[in-house]
């Protein structure tokens, strides 16, 4: 559906349930957060669950976003507040400012952020006559929405800001007083405006393709905006037959309409979607870590002996004395033994070491329950931390081109005594990838399918052979659609009930 169909398909299930109702209620709609490919750990439960190193018993996404959005209701006319799951949107305004969504159309939040931050998000071209640039806080008219501008189109269209006189206002990256654009995070549809978008969705019947909430309602909004972005599909990630007829058709719809844009002057938006952001923000000396108070151990047993640095993460996890985890690292509702070592830089996710074993540097592993012929087993993928699960290819002649920990695909089979086939990967069409790849073992138990996967990745690293034939594979795909969610969540339950047992010892003990 993309988060554009899943946006309408909500609309769509709030009008069932509660008939003309709806359009009296402020409603909350989050977008939980897709196949979540860019940061595997979310994929099982959804971005929105994703838990924060802060709070005793932890916060997860969830519990923030109700918090950061706390004061907004009460300034809101009926409508549709959007949101994704993986943003974070830090801000600060005058005592007597109030951020208010009650204009007809869409009024989205904008944030100051250099060029650079502009490419990979949406951009408002605002309208000069009604932005001064000054203030915390400023109400302006949009003249038109760019999605993922490069950075000569900010330019040429009017997008680019000089930013003077505000060194209490710095904006995110390299900012400072320089050059910037206004880019999007939140935005708000008034009921009238969410009831055309539902009609609209009642008359298209069944969804052919992806429509994204951002890149599809908002370019086609302002006085300046044009339908050549239809045509545009260059950032799309899956291109169907019939987006740009849909695309065309939601254009002549929301023609017209008005793009409000809120102007936060002080404020920051963070992202957390991918391996990398969430290492850095989790981790490093990151400004959010500062700014929400981000602890590096919440909610876990950790014995002093293991501590090495403030540089990592570790959420809802039972670290035995003896282990050693290196910097920048995060470890989240895990059990790891004495005799584990884990690198800088790695995450590790609902897994149980209690064997002896290093794990290496950048590496990324996250165990799943699956439930198939009506017994759980587990699945644990392993990747490098930068290994590209969206890229694919089309041919099997092409999957050299893969990269796997470093190594090329084809070397890796080679060493697990498995070839490049179409029976390999599980996607029905031509899309080959590490995300479809057929190469993770079935065990009966959690910590069996931990050693299988890192023996994959030991004999990647050593160059040394390490037969996968024998074993139900399966790829992370594959691991979704089977995943058992309820298992999972006893799993993390165990180590929140001994989290809590160990606790009440140590205080009866002392």
């Amino acid at each position: 559906l993309g988060n554009g169909g899943s946006t309408l398909h909500a609309l769509r299930c709030l009008e069932e349930q509660y008939g003309d109702q709806w359009t009296s209620f402020t409603v909350l709609l989050i977008h939980s957060g897709g196949c979540s490919q860019r940061l595997p750990n979310a994929s099982a439960l959804g971005k929105i669950f994703t838990a924060l190193p802060l709070g005793d018993p932890l916060y997860q996404m969830l519990e923030l976003k109700l918090a950061m959005y706390l004061d907004f209701p009460r300034h809101m006319k009926p409508g549709v507040l959007i949101t994704c799951s993986d943003d974070i949107e830090l801000y600060s305004t005058g005592v007597s400012d109030t951020i208010t969504f009650d204009k007809p159309g869409f009024t989205a939040l904008a944030h100051p952020s250099d060029l650079a931050v502009g490419t990979t998000h949406g951009v408002f071209v605002l309208d000069p006559s009604s932005f001064s640039g000054k203030g915390q806080l400023e109400y302006v008219s949009c003249y038109r929405f760019l999605h993922k501008p490069d950075v000569e189109t900010m330019q040429q269209s009017g997008a680019v800001c000089v930013r003077r006189d505000h060194p209490q206002l710095s904006c995110p990256g390299t900012c400072g007083d320089s050059e910037c654009v206004y880019t999007d995070s939140v935005f708000y549809v008034d009921h009238c405006t969410a009831k055309q978008l539902l009609m609209f969705y009642k008359q298209m019947g069944t969804l052919c393709c992806e429509i994204d909430a951002y890149g599809d309602f908002l370019q086609a909004l302002g006085p300046g905006a044009t339908p050549d972005y239809t045509k545009n599909t260059s950032n799309v990630s899956k291109e169907d037959s019939g987006l740009v007829q849909v695309r065309q058709q939601l254009y002549s719809l929301l023609q017209g309409t008005a793009l409000n844009v809120i102007v936060l002057n002080n404020s920051q938006f963070y992202h957390i979607g991918t391996t990398q952001e969430y290492l850095v923000h989790f981790t490093a000396e990151s400004k959010l870590r500062f700014e929400l108070n981000l602890q590096p151990v919440a909610f876990s047993i950790f014995p002093d002996t293991a501590k090495t640095s403030d540089q990592l993460s570790i959420i809802q996890s039972i670290l035995e004395p003896g282990c050693v985890v290196g910097p920048g690292s995060v470890i989240e509702y895990s059990r790891i033994g004495s005799e584990v070592s884990v690198g800088t830089g790695s995450i590790v996710s609902g897994s149980y070491i209690d064997f002896s074993v290093d794990i290496p540097s950048n590496c990324f592993l996250s165990s799943v329950s699956v439930k198939m012929d009506d017994r759980v087993e587990y699945v644990t993928m392993v990747f490098g931390v930068g290994d590209d699960l969206k890229k694919t290819v089309e041919l099997l002649s092409d999957v050299h081109s893969l990269r796997f920990f470093g190594a090329s695909f084809p070397e890796c089979l080679d060493l697990w005594s498995m070839e490049a086939s179409a029976q390999l990967f599980s996607s029905k069409d031509t899309r080959l990838g590490l995300w479809t790849a057929r190469i993770f073992p079935v065990c009966s138990t959690l910590s069996e399918s931990v050693r299988m996967s890192l023996n994959m990745l030991n004999s990647v690293q050593h160059m040394s052979a390490f037969k996968l034939s024998g074993f139900q594979l399966l790829s992370v795909e594959e691991m979704l659609t089977y995943k058992d969610v309820e298992d999972m969540l006893k799993f993390r339950k165990q180590i929140y009930d001994e989290i809590c047992l160990r606790r009440q010892k140590e205080k009866s003990d002392f």
